[in-house]
């Protein structure tokens, strides 16, 4: 009968293993069925406000990393266009002293920048040429460079604030009814 006893009591415990607590107390009657609904309805509450917590702090993380994503894009697309205005006035640079055509000084042509009129040394031949549009002043560090207007042209796709003076020569049409067309007036008339 002894061996019985340990058996039953073996066997007991181990059922009483597989079983939870919550069954276990309500085997042994220490809590009822109600108690056991109301504990069950609590920790189903606790269980889905943590859920919650849970989601939110998981939508607040996820936001923060997006607002860092736009904001290291931001950063990334200011720091493209420093490279690429650097990039672009390194061009500048290279095509106004490559090009510039230096004025023999015999002349000077005055021109109007920021409302101060500054003075170019050229020859006649440079003369004519700034005031019929085939060459242009180009301004690189406070310094005035003269370049062929073709020059100026590619710079001003860069930066248009570099040229300074580019007369552009419009052609005139003969009116018809012109009573004066047959008396052209030279181009070189000093006044």
């Amino acid at each position: 009968m002894a061996n019985l006893r340990f058996a039953t009591h073996r066997h007991w415990s181990y059922f009483m293993a597989k079983m939870s607590l919550k069954d276990q107390l309500l085997k042994a009657g220490v809590v009822d069925k109600k108690r056991v609904k109301k504990v069950n309805k609590e920790v189903y509450k606790a269980n889905k406000e943590t859920r919650t917590t849970v989601n939110e702090a998981k939508l607040a993380a996820e936001a923060k990393r997006q607002q860092q994503i736009e904001r290291d894009k931001e950063l990334n697309r200011e720091r493209q266009l420093v490279v690429e205005q650097k990039a672009q006035q390194a061009q500048i640079r290279q095509l106004v002293e490559m090009n510039q055509i230096i004025g023999k000084g015999e002349l000077s042509y005055n021109f109007e920048d920021e409302s101060t009129i500054h003075r170019v040394d050229v020859d006649a031949l440079q003369q004519r040429q700034l005031a019929n549009g085939l060459l242009a002043i180009a301004r690189l560090e406070q310094r005035y460079y003269i370049v062929p207007a073709v020059v100026a042209d590619k710079i001003a796709e860069r930066d248009a604030s570099v040229i300074r003076v580019r007369n552009v020569v419009e052609m005139e049409q003969e009116d018809a009814d012109d009573p004066y067309a047959d008396y052209k007036i030279p181009d070189d008339l000093m006044w």
